[in-house]
């Protein structure tokens, strides 16, 4: 919810149409948005991303958090070292791309369960946060160099 409000911070937004494009119920984004505020990631008052405290949480606290659950090959998602932006960074060395499970995906490979169920309905609609979590997966996955490059890649995506 909280890289919604910051990759697209110049749109309005209301909880009904954040549950919506989120996959989620209104009540379900009005706790987390209750929960990122009192983590210090939202500013309470204007319900805005506070950018340095969401990047730090990303980059050091995520992969501890949502740690990375691979299962057996499926049809879905590319996601982390296999998709966009971070592929292009990465020399690939991976026989199998990394995917989210999901029935209208157009890549084969190890499937990781995304940080909420409902990720790869909300990334097909939306490019954008598409690619931040895609990048915020190279994080939980990857290894120290697929990491530092993660961060960098999702500084760059964040200040935009």
């Amino acid at each position: 919810m909280a890289l919604v409000l910051a990759v697209h911070e110049d749109q309005p937004w209301t909880y009904e149409a954040l549950a919506e494009r989120l996959g989620m119920s209104a009540s379900g984004v009005h706790q987390a948005v209750v929960r990122a505020g009192t983590c210090g990631l939202l500013n309470r008052e204007t319900r805005s991303p506070i950018r340095p405290a969401l990047l730090e949480f990303l980059v050091h606290g995520v992969r501890y958090v949502f740690p990375a659950v691979l299962g057996r090959r499926r049809r879905g998602m590319p996601t982390g070292p296999s998709a966009e932006p971070l592929v292009r960074h990465l020399a690939s060395t991976e026989t199998s791309p990394l995917v989210w499970p999901h029935a209208r995906g157009d890549a084969r490979g190890e499937s990781l369960m995304p940080l909420y169920r409902t990720v790869p309905l909300a990334a097909v609609c939306d490019p954008e946060l598409y690619a931040v979590l895609t990048v915020i997966d190279g994080i939980r996955v990857g290894g120290a160099r697929v990491r530092e490059v993660a961060a960098a890649v999702l500084g760059e995506l964040l200040s935009r």
